[in-house]
């Protein structure tokens, strides 16, 4: 069997997705990007949203999130327990850390393994050099129903927009757009009211595993499924800021 690539992020939704395909798969190698400088990062987002929007973002992350860590410590390891996922650590010696998903050193990567099946999780938007650099079925788990919710936190905005038909994962290929690739697969999932923003993601992840493992056999045996986008709008969708989370909390019980 042709290997698997794993392209990720240092994230626990990544070591989740690692540690659930590896008890499968053989995984021939991991690819992991690092973590923008946070000056360039927060350059970027100035430019894109304005300082008004990205200081309400940075309270959002720093002044809120931690609080709904803590206030989901117990529904966070009943997830885990109930879906039997690993977030630990990956193996060092299994990794290559890269700067950039893009780079020359993951395109020759790539070329050189030629794997049936790249899986990518948490990376940068696949820049078009890197694309081509292999006939391999790439696929990308997405946190949200693509392309509605497009971006990042989709099944938050999803009920932040009083759409909570559309609270779910997608599994897509992955083209030069921002999650507008060929669906695979999806579904749609009800969060328990003791979840909350934190814990959204990570219960949509375990709804995605298996998902994504048919997926990958799909690929590997040559009949992978395409399904239609599901009607509506398409929008990118960022991180809440401080006053958005707060409104969406308070008046509409949008944890």
């Amino acid at each position: 069997m042709r290997s698997i690539v794993l392209l990720i992020d240092d994230s626990d939704l990544s070591r989740i997705v690692y540690h659930s395909l590896a008890e499968e798969f053989h995984i021939e190698a991991v690819v992991r990007e690092m973590r923008v400088p946070r000056v360039t990062f927060l350059k970027r987002r100035l430019k894109r949203f304005g300082w008004r929007i990205l200081l309400g973002q940075i309270i959002f992350a720093k002044c809120i999130v931690p609080l709904l860590r803590l206030e989901s410590l117990r529904r966070r390891a009943d997830i885990l327990r109930q879906w039997r996922l690993d977030c630990t650590p990956i193996t060092a010696h299994k990794i290559i850390d890269v700067s950039s998903i893009n780079s020359d050193q993951v395109v020759m990567l790539l070329q050189q393994k030629s794997p049936r099946v790249v899986i990518v999780n948490g990376t940068r938007i696949l820049e078009e050099k890197l694309l081509k650099a292999t006939s391999s079925v790439i696929l990308n788990t997405h946190i949200g129903i693509t392309p509605l919710y497009r971006g990042v936190h989709g099944g938050y905005w999803a009920l932040a927009s009083g759409d909570p038909h559309n609270f779910g994962v997608t599994v897509h290929k992955i083209d030069s757009g921002i999650d507008t690739g060929e669906i695979v697969a999806s579904v749609i999932i009800t969060p328990a009211k003791s979840d909350n923003f934190v814990t959204y993601p990570l219960l949509q992840i375990a709804r995605a595993i298996p998902l994504l493992k048919q997926a990958i056999r799909d690929a590997i045996n040559g009949s992978s499924h395409v399904f239609p986008p599901p009607i509506g709008t398409s929008r990118l969708w960022s991180h809440p800021t401080a006053t958005e989370y707060l409104r969406n909390r308070f008046v509409f019980n949008i944890r």
